[in-house]
């Protein structure tokens, strides 16, 4: 196909969809001469999810031009990247998203001989990429290279230096992979744009820059890989999806930060060309789009209705999921994905193999994993004196569930009621529950305190935009599922608890790891140091 195309037909092919794009004359040059050489690279972290399906259907696209297309996983980024996971850890996630995005290629007929798979360090650890990563050092600012990976690297209070190094190894890749452009999300623009002022000062060319936009999580923030409630995983069944697809963002007529639009728009139609509604003959009965436009004008109009969206995508997902799920299924594909993302509340500490620990957990004691506490973002709804006892008191909290929960607590006694109103706290929800003279408290309301005379107590504060029910996770231990109930006999809670701590910066953490959800970090207002119960 790519032999029938004129130049600017490929790059057309080449650039639809994309957000934006740096170097537009250089890659029209070079297709006047050749083909396109191309590179995308994902760091091997989280499990790849749906949203995977947006690049996949631009390498699609870039085949069908004619380009030469090299897919990198980056171990060495992921290694860099705040220490996501350990390099026994990424050893096996290399392979484990070397079998899952040629499973996803094959599922959208994306032939895989005509593309190059090349592991970060094949080439990074050599004599001359480690010479020019010291040189570029040398030019690179401390505040260029923070701000080139702020929207990428993990962001800390205080960023190890193998962060900071993480966006110059990006721009020499450029280099090393022999490219004509580089293609990623837009948010990689700083990281672009670095490599396009300091490239050219080691005496190597300035690429060109493809980039795809954001696509919208199914909350209709970033889907993320460590926010299990965002995103759709490749090996999710078909109940899951149908599950979480319910619960996905999508007003009737609201076209912003909405998921289910956005892979409509970016995966389906790039693939197929069309896209079918599937409804009832009362509301109009099926309908075949040709063109994302009209799907999106007859949304804005209400005529397509949410739930019809949502099983319309829900089969044309399946059907991209299915080869992948099939492929899985092998006991050895099974195992590599155990292995590659072990559970920490699942793996006991003391057994052999690869330690968990989530996406960063390292070798701790994985029995006491922070993932097994179930800690949500509450909102207090009233609070009260306990009947019988002048130092308890009884908090009515929503937690997300159709009805609060009754939190007994002597912690509030420390705090005017008038600050604790419709305010958002912290609450862990998988205790089991306890009666505090007659009442049951069916939750604990977690603040940060500091011993003295007289006892200073504060609650600790979730991230502005927060809402009841939200997941409070520690980072690294993101995948982990809470238990049901903790077992009091185990001491679990209380054993974890030892290690939860404030910051010198107002900063909850566990084991220096900070407790986030998926907006931003725990903070408290004052009590640097203090403990959290």
């Amino acid at each position: 196909m790519a032999d029938q195309l004129s130049p600017d037909e490929k790059f057309n092919l080449i650039t639809r969809n994309l957000q934006e794009v740096l170097g537009e004359e250089k890659v029209k040059q070079v297709l006047q001469e050749r083909a396109l050489r191309v590179y995308w690279g994902t760091a091997t972290t989280g499990k790849p999810h749906v949203a995977y399906f947006v690049p996949m259907s631009k390498i699609a696209d870039f085949l069908k031009a004619g380009c030469e297309v090299t897919v990198l996983f980056a171990n060495l980024h992921a290694y860099l990247d705040n220490m996501k996971a350990p390099w026994e850890l990424l050893e096996l996630r290399v392979k484990y998203y070397e079998q899952v995005i040629k499973a996803m290629l094959e599922s959208i007929s994306v032939p895989l001989d005509k593309l190059k798979f090349v592991k970060g360090t094949d080439f990074q650890l050599n004599r001359e990429y480690t010479m020019d990563v010291y040189r570029l050092s040398s030019m690179v600012t401390e505040h260029d290279a923070k701000k080139a990976g702020a929207e990428v690297v993990k962001q800390v209070e205080h960023p190890l230096l193998s962060g900071l190094l993480y966006p110059g190894l990006q721009a020499l890749d450029e280099e090393y992979l022999k490219v004509d452009a580089q293609f990623g999300g837009v948010d990689q623009r700083k990281i672009f744009t670095l490599a396009e002022k300091y490239l050219p000062s080691l005496g190597y060319a300035k690429r060109a820059h493809l980039m795809n936009p954001m696509v919208p999580g199914l909350t209709g923030a970033k889907m993320s890989s460590s926010e299990e409630e965002s995103k759709i995983d490749l090996l999710d069944s078909k109940e899951d999806v149908k599950k979480k697809l319910k619960k996905a963002f999508c007003e009737p007529g609201n076209i912003q930060n909405n998921g289910v639009l956005s892979f409509v728009k970016y995966v389906l139609f790039p693939l197929r060309g069309v896209f079918s509604i599937k409804r009832d003959a009362k509301w109009g009965g099926d309908k075949v789009y040709s063109v994302f436009e009209e799907v999106e004008k007859d949304f804005v109009a209400e005529m397509i209705h949410p739930g019809d969206l949502k099983a319309s995508v829900e089969d044309a997902l399946n059907e991209l999921l299915e080869p992948i799920r099939k492929k899985f299924e092998s006991p050895e594909l099974r195992k590599l994905t155990s292995n590659a993302y072990p559970d920490p509340s699942k793996t006991k500490a003391g057994g052999k193999g690869v330690k968990a620990g989530g996406d960063g957990g390292g070798g701790e004691d994985d029995e006491l994993a922070p993932s097994r506490l179930d800690i949500r973002v509450g909102k207090i709804l009233s609070v009260e004196k306990h009947p019988d006892a002048e130092s308890l008191y009884l908090e009515k909290i929503d937690v997300g569930e159709p009805e609060p929960r009754t939190v007994v607590s002597g912690l509030v006694a420390y705090i005017s009621q008038e600050d604790l109103q419709d305010r958002l706290v912290l609450v862990l929800c998988n205790l089991k529950p306890q009666k505090m003279r007659g009442i049951e408290s069916q939750a604990m309301l977690l603040c940060a305190s500091i011993e003295g005379e007289p006892r200073k107590v504060e609650p600790l504060d979730p991230p502005e935009g927060s809402l009841p029910g939200d997941r409070v996770f520690v980072e690294g231990y993101e995948s982990g599922k809470p238990d049901d109930r903790l077992n009091p006999k185990k001491k679990v809670w209380e054993k974890l608890q030892v290690d939860l701590k404030i910051s010198d910066e107002c900063v909850a953490q566990w084991k220096d790891k900070q407790l986030m959800t998926k907006l931003g970090q725990i903070t408290c207002k004052t009590l640097k140091g203090g403990n959290i119960s």
